[in-house]
Formats: structure tokens, sequence, C-alpha cells
């Protein structure tokens, strides 16, 4: 007999990002000019360090001491912080649906709650097979099953096999709920085209003739896209959507503040009926009050402050490290295109996924790398290489070390 739950699930954890990264480490430390240390799924400058931005962090460390010791004014963030998150993820758009913020512990916070608001233990939750880990491990944390799609069908969405995964799904459940980390997917930096948010909406007001839909859009890497003036006229598809099918926008201040460690993010509901977005909200807030309490205060005014005061400055500063990543990603991409790389299809965002025949093979190679002091992470179908941290002299002939040490193995 156990002390903790029957239905804990009591296998120690292992995260393949921590445990690449510890490997990588304990190497670094021994081999520091042989070492190249893809495992990092945050940003780092040309010099080979942290980005903190300037435009964000100088001005939080000038806040009021009590600023940062208060609790926030509201248990879903302040006013303030909720109309500011709407303007920031919706900004161009235009977009007026019913709608609701909730602010989160992370955007972590808003993907595990959203799970919580909308299904019931030993329900299903539908997740691309090539995704970040922890979207599974959060449903099981939380007694739900998750079942995945085949995200590509060559180098596009597959759209007939989350069809499936959805028809499946809707023959156990009354509600489907399909998780998208759209733009910049992690880990393999592939955007939806606007047809296919198209097609997908339709698809989904398809299926909600019987269900209610819901998709969890997660947008973590969103500002990070190449295009800051397109990169959210997708939502332009939202306005389609059926009276039974609910967007939840899963944002993330990590990534586009560079806030990693101070743990804010929002959920943005949104829905046709202000009832339904109304009844969401409530059960967010209850999420919220039962498992992190609040979102921190401190930083939630700084998000404000630097997205009404003080966006030009931080924009340009922020921009400056998309044209970074352009740089780097254009390398990696025309190198494995030269030497043979096959890689799935990357547009934006931090992270390069190489493309594996199975993930026996992966294993093989993952390991492989290693040897040669490359570290990368390991995921379903593939192995991820983390360009967000590494500077272009690392990136260099990167692709060509990585097929060399293929094409041994084979």
């Amino acid at each position: 007999m156990a002390f903790t739950r029957k239905t804990a699930d009591l296998t120690p954890l292992r995260d393949a990002i921590y445990v690449a990264a510890e490997a990588a480490r304990e190497d670094l430390a021994k081999n520091p000019d042989l070492v190249i240390n893809a495992t990092i799924g945050t940003l780092f400058g040309e010099d080979g360090k942290l980005v903190a931005l300037d435009s964000v962090h100088d001005h939080f460390d000038r806040i009021d001491h009590r600023v940062k010791a208060a609790y926030a004014s509201g248990l879903s963030g302040t006013d303030e912080f909720r109309e500011s998150v709407w303007s920031w993820v919706t900004q161009s758009t235009g977009l007026d649906l019913p709608h609701s913020v909730i602010a989160t512990a992370g955007g972590t916070g808003a993907v595990l709650s959203t799970m919580k608001t909308f299904l019931d233990e030993g329900e299903t939750v539908i997740i691309p097979d090539i995704a970040w880990t922890s979207y599974s491990l959060m449903a099981s944390t939380y007694n739900l099953k998750a079942v995945t799609f085949d995200m590509f069908d060559g180098d596009h969405l597959n759209l007939a096999s989350i069809r499936s995964a959805m028809e499946e799904v809707g023959k156990q459940q009354d509600r489907i709920l399909l998780v998208l980390n759209d733009p910049c997917h992690n880990p393999t930096g592939y955007s939806m085209t606007r047809e296919e948010w198209h097609a997908l909406v339709d698809l989904m007001n398809d299926l909600s003739k019987d269900h209610h839909v819901i998709l969890l859009d997660d947008i973590a890497y969103i500002d990070y896209g190449h295009d800051l003036a397109d990169v959210r006229s997708y939502m332009n598809e939202f306005r389609r959507i059926s009276d039974n099918v609910m967007i939840c926008i899963c944002f993330s201040c990590s990534k586009t503040l560079t806030f990693y460690g101070l743990r804010l993010g929002a959920a943005v509901v949104i829905a046709q009926d202000q009832k339904d977005v109304e009844d969401a909200h409530t059960v967010y807030l209850k999420t919220a009050r039962s498992t992190w309490s609040n979102a921190p205060n401190a930083p939630m005014a700084d998000f404000v402050w630097v997205v009404n005061e003080n966006r030009e400055a931080y924009l340009k500063e922020q921009q400056s490290y998309v044209k970074v990543l352009q740089a780097r990603s254009s390398l990696f991409k025309q190198e494995a295109k030269e030497c043979g790389l096959d890689i799935y299809p990357y547009k934006e965002g931090f992270f390069i996924t190489l493309r594996v025949k199975d993930n026996e093979e992966g294993k093989k190679l993952h390991a492989a790398l290693m040897r040669e002091h490359i570290y990368t992470v390991l995921v379903n179908k593939g192995i991820r290489v983390g360009i967000c941290a590494l500077p272009l002299e690392k990136v260099r002939g990167l692709a060509g070390k990585i097929r060399a040490v293929q094409l041994g193995i084979e």
C-alpha cells in the first residue's frame, strides 16, 4: 500500500531535455572547445549568454518593492494586465468576439488549466505526435488520456489525421479538445498556412454539429515569427467559428518578454456566446485559485508598461533577436540541404527538428551525436536542435557534422 493516490504514476521523471542538458554541461566542463549544446530551449545571444531584454528587465528592477511583494488585485490578474494581453495577443487583427483573459503561472499554467477546465477525468485530449512532451505529462497527471494525430503529410499539416483523431474521440465523449502549438511549433518550427487554418476551422465547425469542440492554441513562440505584421493574421479565421466551437489561446511571457523564471502567462478564451466565455472563465478561475492562487503582481505590471509605454524600444530590441534567429535557421537549413540532412519543414521559431526513419534510429543517432560532443534533444520521430541558443559560429558546419555521424551509423 502506498501513501500516494492510487492513480499516481510513480515512475521517476526523466525529462529528456533536462537529462540531455545535464550531460552537455558535464562534457562542457571537460571539453569546452568541443561541445555543441543544442539542448537549450531559451534564447541566447551571439555572445553565448542568456538573453534578458534590457527594454523589459531594466524597468522591472525599478518596480517598487511593495508592488513586487503584493498580491495581484484580482485572482484572474489585474484589469490592466488582462486588457493588455488581449490587445497584444490579437494585435492587428481587430478581433472582436466575446472573450476573457485569465492570468496564469506561465504558459504551462494556461495549458494545464485549459485541460482541467474542459475535460473530466478519464476523457481524452488530442495532441500532435511530434510535440512538447509536457502536454502528455499534464494529461496523465490529471488522469486524462492523450491520443495523437500524425502532424505531417509530407511537408504540410495532416488535416485528414486530425479529422480522424477527432472523430474517434467524439465517439467516446461530447467535448473534443484539440491541442496545437502554432505558429512557431515546438519542436519543428512549422507554422500553419492561412489556408490550413481556414480548413481547420471548417473541420471544427463540421464536427461541432454533434459535439462541443475546443481548440487549445499554444502561442508560446508567436513573437518570434519572422513577419511581425502577419504572424497573427490567421486569428481572423476565428471569426468563422460556430456556436459550438471555443478557442483557448495559451500565451507565455517567458518567451515574449524573456521572463522564463518569473512564471507569467495567460489563457485567452474566445467564443461566439458571452455566456459560454463566462462559464469557462469561472472554471479557469477556480483552477487558478486552487493551484497557484494568483499570478505574480510585478511581472504583470512590467508587461503592461512594456507593451503600452515602452513598446517601440521593446520591439526594436526583440526584433533584433528575431533577425538573429533568421540568420541561424537560414544557415542551418541551407547546409542541411547541401549535405542531404532531412529536416521537418521549418519556417520560424526556436527549434529545428531532424527527421528520422523511426524512433530506434533516432535513439542511435542521438547517442552517436553525444559521443561526438553534439548534444540535442530526442523527440518522437526526430531530434530537436535548439538554434535559439547556438551562436552562428556553432551553427556553421553543424548540419554537415550531424549528417556525417548519421552516415556513420547507417
